[in-house]
Protein backbone atom coordinates (compact mmCIF):
# COMPACT_ATOMS: atom_id res chain seq x y z
CA UNK A 1 0.00 0.00 0.00
CA UNK A 2 1.29 3.43 -1.08
CA UNK A 3 1.54 6.51 1.53
CA UNK A 4 1.85 9.56 -0.16
CA UNK A 5 3.92 12.14 0.71
CA UNK A 6 1.06 14.60 1.90
CA UNK A 7 -0.70 14.88 5.26
CA UNK A 8 -3.88 13.36 4.30
CA UNK A 9 -2.29 10.71 2.07
CA UNK A 10 -0.46 9.48 5.06
CA UNK A 11 -2.74 9.59 7.66
CA UNK A 12 -5.55 7.16 5.30
CA UNK A 13 -2.89 4.74 4.52
CA UNK A 14 -2.25 4.24 8.01
CA UNK A 15 -5.94 3.79 8.97
CA UNK A 16 -6.05 1.53 5.77
CA UNK A 17 -3.08 -0.52 7.74
CA UNK A 18 -4.90 -0.51 11.03
CA UNK A 19 -8.22 -2.10 9.33
CA UNK A 20 -6.84 -4.32 6.97
CA UNK A 21 -4.32 -5.54 9.43
CA UNK A 22 -6.53 -5.68 12.52
CA UNK A 23 -9.57 -6.04 11.35
CA UNK A 24 -9.44 -8.67 8.35
CA UNK A 25 -5.96 -10.01 9.19
CA UNK A 26 -4.41 -8.64 6.59
CA UNK A 27 -0.53 -8.97 6.06
CA UNK A 28 0.38 -4.92 5.14
CA UNK A 29 3.23 -3.12 4.41
CA UNK A 30 3.29 0.80 3.09
CA UNK A 31 5.73 1.72 0.85
CA UNK A 32 6.51 5.46 0.10
CA UNK A 33 4.54 6.86 -2.98
CA UNK A 34 3.86 10.01 -5.06
CA UNK A 35 1.09 10.36 -7.53
CA UNK A 36 2.71 10.01 -10.73
CA UNK A 37 5.43 7.01 -9.44
CA UNK A 38 2.99 5.09 -7.76
CA UNK A 39 0.42 4.85 -10.30
CA UNK A 40 2.99 4.44 -13.34
CA UNK A 41 4.69 1.53 -10.97
CA UNK A 42 1.18 0.13 -10.53
CA UNK A 43 0.41 0.37 -14.23
CA UNK A 44 3.32 -0.79 -15.62
CA UNK A 45 4.60 -3.69 -12.66
CA UNK A 46 1.37 -3.93 -10.67
CA UNK A 47 2.84 -3.06 -7.47
CA UNK A 48 2.20 -1.94 -5.20
CA UNK A 49 -1.37 -2.63 -4.86
CA UNK A 50 -3.29 -0.03 -3.67
CA UNK A 51 -3.12 3.73 -3.97
CA UNK A 52 -5.15 4.71 -1.14
CA UNK A 53 -5.58 8.59 -2.25
CA UNK A 54 -4.90 8.89 -6.07
CA UNK A 55 -5.32 12.34 -7.37
CA UNK A 56 -6.80 11.31 -10.59
CA UNK A 57 -6.81 14.55 -12.65
CA UNK A 58 -3.01 14.42 -13.07
CA UNK A 59 -2.71 11.10 -14.77
CA UNK A 60 -6.23 10.59 -16.03
CA UNK A 61 -5.63 9.62 -19.73
CA UNK A 62 -2.68 6.75 -19.02
CA UNK A 63 -5.10 5.82 -15.42
CA UNK A 64 -8.54 5.51 -17.68
CA UNK A 65 -6.88 4.00 -20.25
CA UNK A 66 -5.12 0.95 -17.70
CA UNK A 67 -8.66 0.79 -16.04
CA UNK A 68 -10.11 0.46 -19.48
CA UNK A 69 -7.25 -2.59 -19.91
CA UNK A 70 -8.28 -4.36 -16.66
CA UNK A 71 -4.75 -3.62 -15.17
CA UNK A 72 -6.09 -0.98 -12.41
CA UNK A 73 -9.39 -0.82 -11.42
CA UNK A 74 -11.21 1.91 -9.21
CA UNK A 75 -12.45 1.98 -5.48
CA UNK A 76 -14.10 4.27 -3.09
CA UNK A 77 -14.12 8.08 -3.71
CA UNK A 78 -11.58 8.70 -0.95
CA UNK A 79 -12.52 12.02 -0.99
CA UNK A 80 -16.22 12.79 -1.06
CA UNK A 81 -15.96 16.18 -1.81
CA UNK A 82 -12.78 16.33 -3.81
CA UNK A 83 -10.14 18.21 -3.92
CA UNK A 84 -11.07 21.80 -3.75
CA UNK A 85 -9.40 25.04 -4.87
CA UNK A 86 -10.54 28.47 -4.97
CA UNK A 87 -11.11 32.05 -3.04
CA UNK A 88 -12.15 31.88 0.33
CA UNK A 89 -13.40 34.32 3.27
CA UNK A 90 -13.54 33.72 6.97
CA UNK A 91 -17.08 32.03 8.10
CA UNK A 92 -17.35 35.26 10.35
CA UNK A 93 -16.73 37.33 7.63
CA UNK A 94 -20.12 35.30 5.22
CA UNK A 95 -22.30 35.33 8.33
CA UNK A 96 -21.65 38.73 9.05
CA UNK A 97 -22.14 39.80 5.22
CA UNK A 98 -24.55 37.17 3.94
CA UNK A 99 -24.61 39.11 0.30
CA UNK A 100 -21.06 37.81 0.03
CA UNK A 101 -21.71 34.43 -2.00
CA UNK A 102 -19.31 34.73 -4.94
CA UNK A 103 -15.66 36.44 -6.01
CA UNK A 104 -17.75 39.19 -7.64
CA UNK A 105 -19.67 39.81 -4.50
CA UNK A 106 -16.27 39.99 -2.56
CA UNK A 107 -14.90 42.32 -4.81
CA UNK A 108 -17.86 44.96 -4.09
CA UNK A 109 -15.90 45.56 -0.82
CA UNK A 110 -12.09 46.15 -0.98
CA UNK A 111 -13.11 47.81 2.47
CA UNK A 112 -13.76 44.36 4.05
CA UNK A 113 -10.69 42.79 3.35
CA UNK A 114 -7.77 45.73 4.00
CA UNK A 115 -4.59 45.13 2.87
CA UNK A 116 -1.65 44.73 5.18
CA UNK A 117 0.25 47.32 3.61
CA UNK A 118 -1.95 49.70 2.31
CA UNK A 119 -5.63 50.05 4.49
CA UNK A 120 -7.40 51.73 1.47
CA UNK A 121 -6.77 49.05 -0.71
CA UNK A 122 -8.80 45.59 -0.46
CA UNK A 123 -5.80 42.24 -0.40
CA UNK A 124 -6.61 39.48 -2.89
CA UNK A 125 -3.63 36.55 -1.25
CA UNK A 126 -1.68 34.81 -3.65
CA UNK A 127 0.25 31.52 -3.45
CA UNK A 128 4.14 31.43 -2.75
CA UNK A 129 6.54 31.75 -5.48
CA UNK A 130 6.63 29.29 -7.74
CA UNK A 131 3.40 27.35 -6.87
CA UNK A 132 1.16 26.55 -10.09
CA UNK A 133 -1.88 28.18 -7.80
CA UNK A 134 0.50 31.80 -7.97
CA UNK A 135 0.20 31.56 -11.78
CA UNK A 136 -3.79 30.90 -11.52
CA UNK A 137 -4.56 33.21 -8.62
CA UNK A 138 -2.71 35.98 -10.24
CA UNK A 139 -4.90 35.31 -13.63
CA UNK A 140 -8.31 35.27 -11.95
CA UNK A 141 -6.94 38.50 -10.09
CA UNK A 142 -6.76 40.33 -13.68
CA UNK A 143 -9.83 37.86 -14.86
CA UNK A 144 -11.88 39.52 -12.37
CA UNK A 145 -10.64 43.12 -12.75
CA UNK A 146 -10.05 43.24 -9.02
CA UNK A 147 -7.33 46.02 -9.28
CA UNK A 148 -9.57 47.94 -10.99
CA UNK A 149 -11.84 47.21 -8.17
CA UNK A 150 -9.49 48.12 -5.47
CA UNK A 151 -7.70 45.54 -4.46
CA UNK A 152 -3.82 44.85 -4.36
CA UNK A 153 -2.39 41.14 -5.12
CA UNK A 154 -0.25 40.64 -2.11
CA UNK A 155 2.28 38.10 -2.14
CA UNK A 156 2.47 35.83 0.68
CA UNK A 157 6.24 34.70 0.42
CA UNK A 158 5.56 31.26 1.58
CA UNK A 159 3.34 28.41 2.11
CA UNK A 160 4.17 29.54 5.90
CA UNK A 161 3.29 33.12 4.86
CA UNK A 162 0.04 32.33 3.72
CA UNK A 163 -0.66 30.22 6.47
CA UNK A 164 -0.32 32.66 9.03
CA UNK A 165 -2.15 35.77 6.87
CA UNK A 166 -4.53 33.60 7.69
CA UNK A 167 -4.23 32.85 11.60
CA UNK A 168 -3.27 36.71 11.56
CA UNK A 169 -6.91 37.81 10.43
CA UNK A 170 -8.44 34.82 12.70
CA UNK A 171 -6.74 36.53 15.79
CA UNK A 172 -8.02 40.01 15.24
CA UNK A 173 -11.32 39.16 13.25
CA UNK A 174 -10.52 40.75 10.16
CA UNK A 175 -11.24 40.18 6.49
CA UNK A 176 -9.18 38.01 4.61
CA UNK A 177 -9.74 36.79 0.91
CA UNK A 178 -7.64 34.77 -1.09
CA UNK A 179 -6.25 31.27 -2.85
CA UNK A 180 -6.66 28.40 -0.58
CA UNK A 181 -7.53 24.33 -1.02
CA UNK A 182 -8.77 21.37 0.75
CA UNK A 183 -8.23 19.11 2.69
CA UNK A 184 -5.86 21.14 4.70
CA UNK A 185 -5.19 21.27 8.52
CA UNK A 186 -5.22 25.61 8.16
CA UNK A 187 -9.28 24.84 7.16
CA UNK A 188 -9.64 22.46 9.93
CA UNK A 189 -8.15 25.27 12.56
CA UNK A 190 -9.47 27.88 10.92
CA UNK A 191 -13.34 28.17 9.37
CA UNK A 192 -13.31 29.61 5.37
CA UNK A 193 -16.35 29.93 3.20
CA UNK A 194 -15.35 29.54 -0.61
CA UNK A 195 -16.38 31.72 -3.06
CA UNK A 196 -18.59 30.58 -5.62
CA UNK A 197 -16.56 31.53 -9.22
CA UNK A 198 -19.98 32.35 -10.18
CA UNK A 199 -18.95 30.73 -13.63
CA UNK A 200 -18.13 26.94 -14.79
CA UNK A 201 -14.88 25.74 -15.11
CA UNK A 202 -13.37 25.53 -18.79
CA UNK A 203 -10.96 23.27 -18.73
CA UNK A 204 -9.41 24.15 -22.41
CA UNK A 205 -9.18 28.34 -21.81
CA UNK A 206 -7.60 26.98 -18.28
CA UNK A 207 -5.07 25.40 -19.89
CA UNK A 208 -4.46 27.06 -22.56
CA UNK A 209 -4.45 30.57 -20.66
CA UNK A 210 -5.33 30.77 -17.09
CA UNK A 211 -2.70 27.97 -15.85
CA UNK A 212 0.10 29.94 -17.79
CA UNK A 213 2.10 32.65 -17.46
CA UNK A 214 1.85 34.24 -20.28
CA UNK A 215 -1.98 34.09 -20.35
CA UNK A 216 -2.52 37.59 -22.01
CA UNK A 217 -6.32 37.75 -21.30
CA UNK A 218 -7.39 36.04 -18.81
CA UNK A 219 -11.03 35.18 -18.65
CA UNK A 220 -13.19 34.32 -15.40
CA UNK A 221 -12.92 30.55 -14.91
CA UNK A 222 -13.64 28.17 -11.98
CA UNK A 223 -10.58 25.96 -10.57
CA UNK A 224 -11.66 22.35 -11.49
CA UNK A 225 -12.47 19.57 -8.42
CA UNK A 226 -9.98 17.19 -8.40
CA UNK A 227 -11.16 13.47 -8.51
CA UNK A 228 -9.72 11.93 -5.41
CA UNK A 229 -10.23 7.91 -5.47
CA UNK A 230 -8.50 4.54 -4.13
CA UNK A 231 -6.81 3.07 -7.43
CA UNK A 232 -6.17 -0.69 -6.86
CA UNK A 233 -4.38 -3.53 -8.82
CA UNK A 234 -6.19 -6.50 -10.79
CA UNK A 235 -4.66 -9.01 -8.92
CA UNK A 236 -5.51 -6.87 -5.43
CA UNK A 237 -9.42 -6.80 -6.91
CA UNK A 238 -9.41 -10.85 -7.94
CA UNK A 239 -7.55 -11.91 -4.80
CA UNK A 240 -8.44 -9.41 -2.03
CA UNK A 241 -11.62 -10.40 -1.00
CA UNK A 242 -13.34 -8.83 2.22
CA UNK A 243 -10.56 -6.27 1.97
CA UNK A 244 -11.79 -5.00 -1.74
CA UNK A 245 -15.04 -4.44 -0.12
CA UNK A 246 -13.69 -2.20 2.34
CA UNK A 247 -11.79 -0.07 0.23
CA UNK A 248 -14.78 -0.11 -2.50
CA UNK A 249 -16.74 1.71 0.89
CA UNK A 250 -13.88 3.80 2.98
CA UNK A 251 -14.58 6.70 1.99
CA UNK A 252 -14.73 10.61 3.89
CA UNK A 253 -15.48 14.29 3.68
CA UNK A 254 -13.41 17.11 3.52
CA UNK A 255 -14.66 18.16 7.08
CA UNK A 256 -13.78 15.36 8.80
CA UNK A 257 -10.15 15.25 6.94
CA UNK A 258 -9.30 18.75 7.64
CA UNK A 259 -10.64 18.46 11.35
CA UNK A 260 -8.03 15.05 11.63
CA UNK A 261 -5.23 17.10 9.92
CA UNK A 262 -5.46 20.27 12.33
CA UNK A 263 -5.37 18.00 15.25
CA UNK A 264 -1.97 16.16 13.54
CA UNK A 265 -0.49 19.80 12.98
CA UNK A 266 -1.05 21.24 16.88
CA UNK A 267 -0.03 17.74 18.22
CA UNK A 268 2.92 17.75 16.05
CA UNK A 269 1.46 13.57 15.10
CA UNK A 270 2.33 11.44 12.40
CA UNK A 271 0.16 9.03 10.19
CA UNK A 272 0.37 6.42 12.70
CA UNK A 273 -0.29 9.06 15.58
CA UNK A 274 -3.02 10.52 13.44
CA UNK A 275 -5.19 7.44 12.02
CA UNK A 276 -5.10 5.93 15.77
CA UNK A 277 -6.63 9.36 17.14
CA UNK A 278 -9.25 9.14 14.00
CA UNK A 279 -10.06 5.62 15.32
CA UNK A 280 -10.22 5.79 18.50
CA UNK A 281 -12.43 9.59 18.61
CA UNK A 282 -14.30 8.46 15.35
CA UNK A 283 -15.83 5.48 15.40
CA UNK A 284 -19.56 7.07 13.95
CA UNK A 285 -17.30 8.34 10.65
CA UNK A 286 -15.60 4.64 10.09
CA UNK A 287 -17.33 2.23 11.40
CA UNK A 288 -19.89 2.35 8.33
CA UNK A 289 -16.91 1.23 6.85
CA UNK A 290 -16.59 -2.23 7.74
CA UNK A 291 -19.13 -4.88 9.45
CA UNK A 292 -19.97 -4.71 13.11
CA UNK A 293 -17.70 -7.47 14.02
CA UNK A 294 -14.50 -5.76 12.58
CA UNK A 295 -15.18 -2.67 14.14
CA UNK A 296 -15.14 -4.36 17.21
CA UNK A 297 -12.01 -5.89 16.53
CA UNK A 298 -10.62 -2.50 15.37
CA UNK A 299 -11.77 -0.57 18.73
CA UNK A 300 -10.30 -3.06 20.81
CA UNK A 301 -7.31 -3.03 18.20
CA UNK A 302 -6.32 1.29 19.00
CA UNK A 303 -8.19 1.25 22.82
Amino acid sequence: MASMNWQSAEVLAEIDQIILSQGYGCEVEIVPGDTMPTLTSMMEKGKPDVAPEAWVNAVRQPLEAAVREGRLHFAAQSLQDGGVEGWWIPKYVADANPGIKTIEDALKHPKLFPAPEDKSKGAVHNCPAGWNCQLTTGNAFRAWGAKEKGFLLVDTGSAAGLDGSIAKAYERQQGWLGYYWAPTSILGKYEMVKLDAGVPHDKAAWESCNAQPDCANPQKNDWARAEVYTVVTDRFQKAGGPAVRYLQQRSWGNDTVNGLLAWMTDNQADGKQGARHFLKTQPEVWANWVTPDVAAKVKAAVR
